[in-house]
C-alpha cells in the first residue's frame, strides 16, 4: 500500500512538472490548479458549507485536506464552528478566536469529481499562460518578429510566434500581399493588449517604425546610433521617403543607407513587397529640408509661414507632376515627413499671382490716396502693401522712391493717415451701431475694425471677449464624417477674427488682456533686472 501511495504521489508531481514545462509557466501555478480542484471535490464530498483546504507539498507530493472550525463561545455552526470546551480537547492551550485544523481522509475522485478537477485545472493553467504570454510580449513593443502563418480569418492573418499567436489585420498588411498556412512572416509589434480571450499581439507590416526596424538589420551604422532616421513616411507597399541624418561627418548617411550597389536597401525594398524608398538627407533648416523630401523634384523658391505651419513651394512648369507626384503621392509623403502643409506652384502660377497682388496693391492706392497709375504702381513695386505702411512709414523712406520728392512723400502720409482716420470713424460708427462697448476698443490690441468683427459675432461686452477661448477668435478644425461616403474630413470652423492674420499666441494675448481687465485675473508683476556690476549682487525689483 506504501509503494502504491509513493508511486501516486510521484506520478503527481510529475505531471505538474510536464504541465509547467509545457505550458512555459511556474510549476507552483499547476499545483496551486491541482490544490484548488481537490478542494472542490473536498467540498463536495464533506459539504460546501465546511471551510476545507488542501495542501500538496511541492517536495514530496504528498496531500492534505484539512477543515478548518472557529473557537467560539456559543456554537451556532457545527460545520465551520468548535466550542472553546471541544477546542481544548484537541489542544490545552485553544482560546476563544482561535482556528483548529481538523485532518480529513482523502477524497476518491469519482468520474464527476474527475472531470470539473480538469476544467479547474485546464483554466487556471490557461489563465496562468495568458498571463505569462502578456508579461513576456507588453515590453517588447517595438520590436520585429519573426513567425509562421497559422490561418487567415476574415482577411486577418494569425501568426504563430512560438510561444504565443500573434494577429496581422487587413488593414496593417501591405496591399496586395497575401500569405497562406506554413509561411514564414516577419511583422512589427505595435501593441499587445489584455482582452477576455486572452492577450492580444497585435503586428504590423504596414506601419513605418516596420521600416525603421528593417533598415536596423540592414545598416549596422544604424543599429550602432551613429546614423538616425530622424522621420518616416509611408504608403505601403508603393511607396516610402526616410531622413537620415550622420553623427559621424565622415559618414555618408544616404550612402549607407543604399550600400554597395544598393544591396542594404534593396533587401529593405524586397522585403516590403517592392516598396520604393527615397532615402533622403535630413537638415535642422526647414526650407533646405523641404526641397530635399520633394526629391526628384526641383524647388526654385521656398517659401515659409511658420504661424500656420504652411510652406509655399516654386517648381519650373515641367516639374510640377513630378513635384506633385501619381495621385499627389510625392507631395503628400513630403508633408508627412517634414510636418509642414506644402502648397506646390509652378513658376507661371505664382508671377500671375504676384501680378494679381500687385495690380489689387496698386488700385487701392488710387483709390485711398487718390493717385494717378503710376505713383501707385512705384508704391506696390517697393513693397509696400497696406494704406497702414505709407501712413507709419519712416518719412525718408518714402522720399527716396525714384521721383518722389519729401514733398511728395508729406503729402503722400498726409492722404494716408486722413484716409484711416475717416475708415476707423466709419467703422467706430459700425462698432457703436452694432453695441461693442468701449472698454472692448480700450484692450489692447483690439482695433475699430476687430471691434466690429467681434460685433458681427455677437462678442459685445469686456466679459464676452473674456470668455473666449483663442479658437473662438482664430477658428479651429474639426472632423466630420461625409454622409455618403462615410470618409472622415477635417472641416475648417472660421473664427470672429478669421481673415486678420492672428495667430494663436496673438489671441491668447488679447483674451488675457481682457481678462485682466475685467478683473477675472491679476497681471504678473513685471520683473526689472538691474545691470549687474563687478562686485556687486544682482537685484531685482
Amino acid at each position: 500500500m506504501a509503494t502504491a501511495i509513493s508511486a501516486n504521489r510521484l506520478e503527481l508531481l510529475q505531471i505538474a512538472d510536464a504541465v509547467a514545462r509545457d505550458k512555459s509557466i511556474d510549476k507552483q501555478v499547476v499545483l496551486t490548479a491541482m490544490e484548488e480542484a481537490m478542494q472542490r471535490a473536498a467540498k463536495a464530498h464533506y459539504g460546501t458549507e465546511n471551510d476545507i483546504k488542501v495542501d500538496i507539498d511541492p517536495k514530496t507530493g504528498e496531500t492534505h485536506v484539512s477543515r478548518y472550525l472557529h473557537v467560539v463561545e456559543l456554537v451556532e455552526n457545527d460545520k465551520t464552528e468548535i466550542s472553546l470546551a471541544d477546542a481544548r480537547r484537541r489542544n490545552p492551550d485553544a482560546q476563544i478566536g482561535d482556528i483548529i485544523a481538523e485532518t480529513l481522509p482523502p477524497v476518491d475522485f469519482n468520474r464527476i469529481n474527475a472531470q470539473n478537477a480538469k476544467q479547474v485545472i485546464v483554466q487556471k493553467v490557461r489563465d496562468a499562460e495568458r498571463e505569462r504570454q502578456y508579461d513576456e510580449y507588453k515590453d517588447r513593443i517595438g520590436e520585429v518578429v519573426h513567425g509562421v502563418v497559422k490561418r487567415s480569418e476574415f482577411g486577418s492573418v494569425v501568426v504563430d510566434l512560438g510561444k504565443a499567436e500573434g494577429v496581422v489585420r487587413r488593414d496593417e498588411m501591405i496591399p496586395r500581399e497575401s500569405f497562406r498556412a506554413g509561411d514564414r512572416i516577419r511583422a512589427y509589434i505595435y501593441d499587445v493588449r489584455r482582452e477576455a480571450r486572452g492577450p492580444q499581439i497585435f503586428l504590423s507590416r504596414s506601419h513605418p517604425q516596420f521600416m525603421v526596424r528593417l533598415f536596423a538589420q540592414e545598416v549596422p551604422e544604424i543599429y550602432d546610433g551613429v546614423i538616425e532616421i530622424r522621420a518616416v513616411a509611408r504608403d505601403p507597399g508603393s511607396r516610402a521617403k526616410i531622413a537620415v541624418i550622420s553623427k559621424d561627418s565622415s559618414i555618408d548617411p544616404v550612402g549607407a543607407c543604399v550600400g554597395m550597389r544598393g544591396v542594404r536597401v534593396q533587401a529593405v525594398v524586397q522585403e516590403l513587397q517592392g516598396e520604393r524608398i527615397d532615402i533622403i538627407p535630413w537638415n535642422g533648416e526647414a526650407a533646405t529640408f523641404i526641397v530635399n523630401a520633394l526629391a526628384p523634384a526641383e524647388v526654385t523658391k521656398v517659401v515659409l509661414d511658420e504661424d500656420t505651419h504652411r510652406v509655399e513651394v516654386v517648381v519650373p512648369d515641367e516639374q510640377l507632376s513630378l513635384g506633385i507626384g501619381r495621385r499627389g503621392q510625392n507631395v503628400r509623403l513630403a508633408s508627412q515627413l517634414t510636418g509642414w502643409q506644402i502648397d506646390i506652384l509652378t513658376e507661371a502660377e505664382e508671377s500671375e499671382r504676384r501680378q494679381k497682388e500687385f495690380t489689387q496693391r496698386t488700385a487701392l492706392f488710387m483709390e485711398a490716396l487718390d493717385v494717378d497709375e503710376t505713383v501707385a504702381q512705384l508704391l506696390a513695386s517697393e513693397g509696400f502693401a497696406t494704406i497702414e505702411d505709407v501712413a507709419y512709414v519712416d518719412l525718408g523712406e518714402l522720399a527716396q522712391i525714384e521721383a518722389f520728392d519729401e514733398e511728395t512723400a508729406q503729402e503722400l502720409q498726409n492722404r494716408a493717415i486722413e484716409h484711416i482716420e475717416a475708415r476707423n470713424k466709419e467703422l467706430d460708427d459700425k462698432r457703436l451701431a452694432l453695441g461693442v462697448t468701449d472698454d472692448v476698443l480700450d484692450v489692447d490690441g483690439i482695433t475699430p475694425a476687430l471691434a466690429v468683427a467681434l460685433g458681427e459675432h455677437d462678442i459685445k461686452t469686456l466679459d464676452d471677449l473674456a470668455g473666449c477661448a483663442s479658437d473662438d477668435l482664430t477658428g479651429y478644425y474639426e472632423a466630420t464624417k461625409d454622409p455618403v461616403t462615410g470618409k472622415s474630413e477635417r472641416v475648417r470652423i472660421p473664427g470672429a477674427l478669421d481673415g486678420f492674420n492672428l495667430t494663436s499666441d496673438d489671441a491668447n494675448a488679447i483674451v488675457m488682456k481682457a481678462r485682466i481687465k475685467a478683473g477675472w485675473i491679476e497681471a504678473e508683476p513685471e520683473v526689472v533686472e538691474e545691470e549687474v556690476v563687478e562686485g556687486e549682487e544682482t537685484t531685482e525689483a
